[in-house]
């Protein structure tokens, strides 16, 4: 019997493949519209010329819309790299798109390594004619990289979910991050802060894209993909064989073996090629029409529903294939436990652009794929063209959401905005008008990823100092970055600051916090919010490589009463499964004022509420909130004095802010004075 696949190659798995049985590789691309391919290996002391040349015959290697070939290692020794050129037709009516340019050696979207020759150059990508020597390339021996997992298993929390959005390289790249220096701004780095991780109390990680970005492009945060398979080589703490990889496995197990959860922050709705005018590295040269939106606007012809110059035809059936082997990828190979998606509203967009709100076919895909089967996914749920699916809106019934309207409501209220109560209460209540439990949508409250901060606006310290954004440095005329709920208490800035003004701030952020931890659904905060972290008022640097991202791990020391608190304040959470549930509150909560009755005028400002613990063998909560500028007296509505003691009070300074258990304060009165802008939380005996 003939293999005709030995001679011929694969058209499955798409791109490179060690077949051990044949000592050799298997290529296959995908390229619907491609009249020519041919495939070219490089040394690596040669990649301005390719030691191995290819060129792929469709009447030999091609099925259906996949180009193949089967190269034996010893035909290619010594070769490490590989690249395509590719040519097609011309610019046509109903393909404006296409942008074939058989100069240009394209980097193969599967590769799951990629290698920048030391004159890699983004401008060659731009610039027509030949790339070679300064085009990104695929490495072929990443396919045969081992790595020994041991006994490594997922990771899955429940009630003690608690989100920690993370920058793998502004986490640790600071010399007084106290990481090794090879490591720093690494995923090794990362490993060595285990410790930190766990003594603050969070039990998942959410990294900020890893997936290779363009390095010439300038955007320090990650969310413009080169690749979706393989790891950001400048996270690496050297460029050695199979380096990324290891020490992305690594990281992920050792992340592991200490109980936290791995959440990679994916983009699967641009790329780093932008629009008509951008880079030509791969996506584009390779058969622009499949792997982008079209607008039929000749001159303005990608779609740009991401707001980076072109959108991802995810509405194609090879570009869902794509994201899925991505997908399965990084969970079967690399461990990830699972993805928040960044504007995932575009999975929703239909080849025209418009949204399909009945059956988008990639979240089907999703669900059916059982390597995907528990995997977290959360999604970030509008997209930059103005769609926003928040709640039942959202085609993944099962996903967890990114709560916008949770930071809104957080920030308002405690910046002292009127007719905030009654939004505060469904916020602390899960969201229920987003996430309803009726009969048809059965949505839980623990899909709303609540959060007051994240990497898009100011850190935790910035919302309660700045008045304004102060982003000048980002080149936009301070006119980019979102506008946030902020208040600086009184004084701008970080320089100077008087003593009540640094006090109230403090109070603010214990303020901030407490809510969070209080609130039925998952949490999540942005890395250094637990000391202060500041970006000096730019609430958009996603172009800042540089100190005003990085973490300040002196504020650490510093600020050593306001990490007590927000570890303590974890603690308090885990220790009360009673406050995240998989259903809502019901009639478990009680909610009042300072007085009986819940004051829900404009001009409150004072909410209360008893919950009680006996459903999920815990303890009752009280819990008094005062957004007033002056103190407040509040009746205890539940039981009588002797049941409650105090185990959090906003206003008073560390260490009795909040107590540990043994340490509680009973309280001797059926009545509490809630000092200006602070919280109260009781629990019973």
């Amino acid at each position: 019997m003939q293999n005709w696949h030995r001679r011929e190659g694969s058209p499955f798995p798409l791109g490179v493949t060690w077949v051990p049985e044949d000592e050799a590789y298997n290529f296959a691309i995908y390229s619907k519209h491609a009249e020519r391919v041919e495939l070219r290996l490089y040394r690596p002391d040669n990649i301005e010329a390719p030691e191995f040349n290819y060129p792929l015959d469709p009447l030999f290697n091609k099925s259906g819309p996949i180009w193949h070939c089967r190269v034996a290692q010893q035909q290619v020794d010594g070769a490490r790299f590989y690249g395509y050129r590719i040519d097609g037709p011309q610019p046509t009516a109903g393909f404006e798109l296409h942008q074939f340019d058989h100069e240009k050696l394209l980097l193969d979207p599967h590769a799951r390594d990629v290698y920048f020759p030391k004159d890699f150059s983004r401008e060659a990508a731009q610039l027509p004619g030949s790339n070679e020597g300064r085009a990104p390339l695929g490495v072929v021996e990443t396919t045969r990289c081992k790595f020994d997992w041991e006994n490594d298993a997922p990771v899955r929390h429940g009630s003690d979910l608690i989100i920690y959005e993370m920058h793998v390289r502004g986490f640790t790249v600071r010399e007084n991050s106290g990481v090794a220096e090879a490591r720093r701004g690494t995923f090794a780095g990362v490993v060595e802060k285990i410790p930190y991780l766990q003594e603050l109390g969070v039990t998942a990680v959410e990294l900020m894209p890893v997936f290779q970005f363009d390095p010439d492009e300038g955007n320090y945060w990650g969310y413009m993909p080169l690749n979706f398979f393989s790891p950001h080589e400048q996270y690496a703490s050297d460029s050695g064989r199979c380096l990324p990889d290891i020490e992305f496995r690594e990281m992920v197990k050792q992340l592991h073996r200490a109980g936290i959860e791995v959440i990679l922050d994916v983009v699967y709705n641009h790329t780093c090629e932008g629009d008509r005018n951008g880079p030509n590295y791969s996506f584009k040269g390779i058969d622009a029409t499949t792997y982008y939106v079209l607008t039929g606007d000749p001159q303005h012809p990608y779609a740009n529903f991401s707001g980076t110059g072109n959108t991802l035809h995810t509405a194609n059936r090879a570009v869902r294939r794509l994201i899925i082997d991505s997908l399965r990828y990084w969970v079967t190979e690399m461990h990830v436990d699972g993805f928040r998606f960044d504007l995932a509203s575009i999975f929703t967009r239909s080849s025209d652009g418009s949204i399909n709100q009945d059956d988008p076919p990639i979240f089907g895909q999703i669900a059916a794929d059982p390597d995907l089967k528990g995997i977290r996914l959360i999604a970030e749920p509008w997209d930059a063209a103005g769609v926003n699916q928040l709640g039942g809106r959202f085609p993944g019934t099962q996903w967890m959401q990114w709560n916008g309207a949770y930071r809104d409501a957080l920030q308002r209220f405690v910046k002292s905005d009127p007719g905030m109560v009654p939004e505060l209460m469904t916020r602390l209540y899960g969201s229920a008008d987003l996430f309803p439990d009726n009969l048809f949508y059965a949505l839980h409250p623990f899909q709303s990823v609540n959060y007051v901060t994240s990497h898009d606006g100011f850190t935790l310290y910035d919302m309660v100092s700045y008045n304004e954004r102060h982003n000048e440095a980002n080149g936009h005329h301070n006119q980019d970055g979102q506008r946030d709920a902020s208040w600086n208490c009184g004084y701008e800035g970080d320089d100077s600051v008087p003593d009540d003004v640094r006090m109230l701030r403090r109070r603010q952020v214990k303020n901030f916090f407490t809510l969070l931890m209080l609130s039925n659904g998952t949490p999540m905060f942005r890395m250094g919010d637990e000391f202060l972290q500041t970006q000096e008022g730019n609430n958009n640097p996603y172009n800042q490589d540089n100190e005003t991202s990085w973490l300040d791990w002196g504020r650490l020391e510093q600020n050593q009463d306001i990490f007590r608190f927000f570890k303590l304040m974890i603690q308090f959470r885990k220790t009360h499964p009673s406050i995240c549930r998989s259903r809502f509150w019901r009639d478990d909560v009680h909610w009042y004022g300072a007085g009986r009755a819940p004051d829900l005028a404009w001009n409150s400002r004072a909410l209360a509420f008893s919950l009680s613990g006996q459903s999920q063998a815990d303890a009752d909560l009280y819990v008094m909130i005062n957004a007033w500028w002056e103190p407040l007296e509040f009746g205890i509505h539940k039981g009588v004095a002797g049941d409650w003691m105090r185990a959090i009070d906003t206003s008073i300074a560390s260490p009795r802010d909040i107590l540990e258990p043994k340490a509680y304060v009973q309280l001797e009165k059926p009545f509490y004075t809630v000092g200006p802008r602070s919280i109260v939380v009781l629990t019973s005996h």
